[in-house]
């Protein structure tokens, strides 16, 4: 009890409730410890999911009969494959597969009903994206287990089986998951990079001082700004081409596409980072809140990406909500190029996507910064 009392005499008892009192008082750091903590956790919990569900899968059937649509019926009807559409052809189904539209396609024979009837094997085929390794290789395992439970229906011992299914994956045929995390990797240290440097090296100059000493120069706001974005654009922009070095040298991920275009388009991505970095830099007062508030942009932005695990996974909220993401659609676009070795016709939605954001941070974060100057 002495001892008791003696501590909350103390000194040091009297410092912890004078730094406790200061805590309270500043509402940005309760906001900061308490908000982005919950939500990050709710996203993970969310964006994070490992089970493959959801997928779109695209039907080519040429039989068009009872049993092919039993077939359809028994794949679609457990909500791991979504039958997204009916095509007229196997080379449509392919172009859907490299487009994205689709994850899976089924094409099922003209000769599929005649087989089962004279206890044949009834072969299928079924067009797999193989980007991400892992959802394709658990996709070819669900389709196999749901087809030969569908030829135990038709028969308990067939032999040989009645339905067998020849699986075949597009762009990442060794199913090779470096492949599909290593370019979602990549967007996601350019923008870990591009928003810490930019908004920490604003700041730090703001908490020198020598920001206000930019103001007595006869240099203009916009020269002000651009002499400090065009600096950091050319490192930022070496450090893409590290990055794709050491994807290629060390990961072994394809080039199928254009050099120059993945390049072009990273180089516009990269403004992406400097708008929200700038943004951040006229919202925070020292490099401490540019740090905390970077982690609750950024983990977000990469948990709802798709780099880490696949958007079908995610429920359906979270999956438009990902829309307004900018480093999805780089994602996709350097997953396009790398793999799928697609063209500017194939990417321009995700292009014009990221060119709307790089408008709006940018007149935004140089509108802040302007009226900071001034």
């Amino acid at each position: 009890m002495i001892f008791y009392t003696r501590f909350l005499e103390s000194r040091f008892w009297a410092l912890c409730i004078k730094e406790v009192n200061q805590i309270l008082r500043n509402k940005q750091l309760l906001f900061l410890l308490l908000f982005p903590p919950t939500i990050q956790l709710l996203i993970f919990g969310f964006a994070l999911n490992a089970d493959v569900q959801n997928l779109k899968l695209g039907i080519v059937d040429y039989a068009n009969t009872y049993e092919s649509r039993e077939l359809v019926a028994a794949l679609t009807e457990n909500q791991i494959f979504i039958p997204h559409n009916y095509s007229l052809s196997q080379e449509e189904i392919a172009q859907q597969v490299r487009l994205g539209q689709i994850t899976a396609g089924l094409v099922i024979p003209p000769e599929f009903n005649r087989n089962l009837a004279q206890n044949k094997t009834a072969e299928v085929q079924i067009f797999i994206d193989g980007v991400d390794a892992n959802t394709a290789g658990i996709a070819s395992g669900y389709a196999a287990q749901i087809i030969n439970q569908y030829s135990r229906s038709l028969d308990e011992n067939p032999t040989p089986p009645l339905v067998q299914a020849q699986s075949v994956f597009f762009y990442n045929p060794g199913l090779l998951s470096s492949w599909f995390l290593v370019p979602g990797v990549l967007g996601t240290v350019i923008t870990l990079t591009s928003t810490l440097v930019s908004s920490t090296t604003l700041v730090r100059e703001k908490d020198s001082g020598t920001l206000e000493q930019l103001l007595m120069t006869p240099a203009d706001a916009w020269e002000i700004l651009l002499a400090k974005i065009a600096p950091l654009f050319v490192l930022l922009m070496g450090d893409i081409l590290l990055a794709l070095s050491v994807a290629r040298i060390v990961f072994r991920v394809p080039l199928q596409g254009s050099l120059l275009l993945f390049l072009a388009l990273g180089g516009l991505y990269l403004f992406v980072g400097i708008g929200v970095g700038l943004m951040l830099a006229t919202l925070a007062k020292n490099q401490q809140q540019v740090v905390l508030t970077s982690f609750f942009i950024n983990l977000p932005l990469i948990q709802l990406s798709g780099a880490i695990a696949p958007i079908e996974s995610m429920p359906v909220f979270f999956q438009y909500l990902s829309l307004l993401n900018p480093l999805r659609h780089f994602v996709a676009i350097s997953r396009g190029i790398l793999l799928k070795g697609v063209g500017i016709d194939i990417l321009f939605p995700h292009v014009l996507a990221l060119f709307t954001f790089v408008v709006v941070l940018l007149t935004v974060s140089i509108n802040r910064f302007r009226s900071q100057l001034s």
